[in-house]
């Protein structure tokens, strides 16, 4: 089974996510190069499924943990200022190399709104750049039944931190 029927598969077994919305409105805003993302999505584990946020379509990861893009610092700049043992890469290079982005504060909190994620890990999002030039970074998680969101600086990283991602569609 190829990644789009996956993926299909997964839209119809959670149509709570996406009320309202076919399959056919998703497969009609991929061109090659949003595919090509979204297999890479699927590839690193992140389950993605259609997510309306703002009035916008949105493929976004619902992977109940964070996605197998883990052990990485926030961006570039913190793995390079990283004096020792410097992560091979950082979320935000992951993302940007495959056409996504990382999921803002407010849409983590929406999606764990849809479902509880990151019971047992934590994933990278979007960071305000005010906070980003002080050298922090956000991560959230979903703890004693609730979500948090906290900060660290920007070059940390651990094997149970990867970062969610999703990919703009409408």
């Amino acid at each position: 089974m190829d990644e789009l029927e996956i993926m299909k598969e997964r839209f119809c077994a959670h149509p709570s996510r996406h009320p309202s919305l076919s399959w056919g409105e998703v497969v009609s805003a991929l061109d090659a190069q949003k595919k090509a993302s979204l297999v890479y999505m699927e590839e690193t584990g992140g389950e993605p499924d259609a997510f309306v946020f703002e009035g916008r379509l949105y493929m976004a990861d619902f992977s109940p943990e964070s996605p197998k893009r883990r052990s990485c610092c926030y961006d570039g700049k913190a793995r390079a200022a990283r004096k020792r043992n410097p992560p091979e890469t950082s979320a935000r290079e992951i993302a940007e190399a495959h056409g996504l982005e990382l999921v803002s504060e407010e849409m983590y909190l929406a999606l764990e709104e849809a479902e509880p994620l990151d019971e047992k890990t934590t994933s990278w999002i979007l960071t305000p750049e005010g906070m980003r030039k002080q050298g922090g970074a956000l991560f959230g998680s979903r703890r004693y039944g609730r979500t948090f969101i906290y900060c660290n600086g920007a070059d940390s990283y651990y094997a149970s931190r990867g970062f969610r991602a999703c990919l703009r569609l409408g």
